[in-house]
């Protein structure tokens, strides 16, 4: 695909695995799925349930911004928690970032997540032209 553009920025963290940050196609761009990890040091948020889905999203944001928009753009989230009961609290600090119309998402409870993460996120933004 020779549209295909790797987004990298070192204000989220590095991929852990074989994966990139982003890949952008067109105007539509495929944010890798974040975990709870400080970009500058690579260590894991552990203090709080809390604490860990906003540096998972300032991490989206983060990639989102180097991908050309603001997370503002994404269409589409899916959430990946190891406990529903983090549902309540996924939402609340979700409109910290988000406001309507909101992207389309799915949240799935999940045995385990790399790490011992309590949440990812994944996104798919689209770009003005």
């Amino acid at each position: 695909m020779s549209n295909k553009t790797i987004i990298s920025t070192d204000k989220a963290p590095a991929a852990i695995g074989p994966y990139s940050q982003a890949v952008k196609a067109g105007n539509t761009v495929y944010l890798s799925g974040q975990i709870p990890l400080h970009p500058e040091t690579m260590e894991m948020v552990t203090e709080s349930f809390e604490a860990q889905a906003v540096r998972v999203f300032e991490n989206l944001k983060a990639v989102a911004e180097a991908s050309g928009g603001p997370l503002a753009d994404c269409v589409k989230l899916t959430i990946l928690l190891t406990d529903l009961a983090n549902f309540a609290q996924v939402n609340e600090i979700m409109q910290r970032y988000f406001s309507q119309p909101y992207p389309a998402r799915a949240a799935y409870a999940v045995k385990a997540l790399p790490k011992d993460a309590d949440i990812e996120v994944e996104a798919v933004m689209v770009l003005a032209d």
